[in-house]
């Protein structure tokens, strides 16, 4: 099915793979391990609530290039990568998804857009998949792997007939927050219910919590604050809140310019700035 043969997967209930995959609902792409408990908690904890969904997990790279520090310090390349991926796993158990998928290319691969192995993998996924949501990196992360694997989900949707393609597609904050991006363009997604879940899903990836990466605080810290600080006039709803950026028009047309799209929002920012200066 994929064009690595170092493609890895991981079915936890040990439902056969396609089998695995055709059931998904909720589907997730990221860049690394760890990244899709921070941009997809919003479809994970869906999933764990209602049996009958099912949420599907895929890291692009191998984590050969993860920081390492303290007992994690001497580690090889190809050291770090098992324990990754070992970790991805266990996330995988606790989050109770239906599929997780480790295509295994190298950061490298990833951002050098003329290499279309990547993006083949994600077409035939898509196309066995079918989920009704997808989520991915906001397309104005600062992290330039976050940046090219985002692109690659939407140009592997644009490969697919129209008819076949998810309803939505999202892009979620991670190296980057999206407090910046007007309010009437956020998409608010509410996760306040089993924050148990939601910490544990981040303290499982210990290679980089103790190599130095505090995400598990982090991580609940930025849905407490953005909770706290969406509405400055209103009494707090919800407890925790991740914000995302909607990504559908680039999928519902396909001569949507992704910069011209990103830049609107960026100009939409500096006028809301500006105007409320000059009052």
């Amino acid at each position: 099915m994929f064009k690595n043969p170092l493609a890895k997967t991981y079915i936890p209930d040990q439902t056969l793979r396609n089998q695995a995959l055709e059931r998904t609902t909720h589907l997730a792409i990221s860049a690394h391990q760890d990244d899709l408990e921070i941009i997809a908690v919003d479809g994970i904890l869906h999933c764990f609530t209602h049996p009958d969904d099912s949420f599907t997990g895929v890291v692009m790279t191998d984590g050969r290039g993860s920081s390492r520090a303290g007992r994690y310090a001497d580690f090889s390349d190809e050291e770090m990568m098992q324990v990754r991926w070992v970790e991805q796993e266990k996330a995988a158990m606790v989050g109770n998804y239906g599929a997780m998928i480790g295509l295994m290319y190298s950061s490298e691969q990833i951002k050098d857009r003329s290499i279309q192995d990547p993006t083949d993998d994600l077409v035939a996924l898509l196309q066995v998949a079918k989920p009704k949501i997808v989520y991915t990196h906001n397309l104005a992360d600062k992290h330039p792997t976050h940046i090219g694997v985002a692109l690659r989900v939407v140009e592997a949707i644009r490969r697919i007939e129209p008819e076949s393609r998810p309803g939505q597609l999202l892009g979620v904050e991670v190296w980057r927050n999206l407090d910046w991006l007007s309010d009437s363009e956020k998409v608010v997604l509410d996760c306040s219910d089993q924050v148990n879940l939601q910490a544990a899903l981040i303290g499982v990836f210990d290679s980089q919590i103790s190599g130095g990466k505090r995400y598990d605080l982090a991580i609940m810290g930025r849905r407490m604050a953005n909770a706290t600080y969406y509405q400055s006039h209103q009494v707090d709803e919800a407890t925790h809140l991740n914000f995302a950026m909607d990504l559908t028009p680039l999928i519902e047309d396909d001569l949507r310019d992704v910069v011209e799209f990103v830049n609107e929002k960026l100009l939409k920012f500096q006028k809301e700035v500006i105007d409320l200066l000059r009052g």
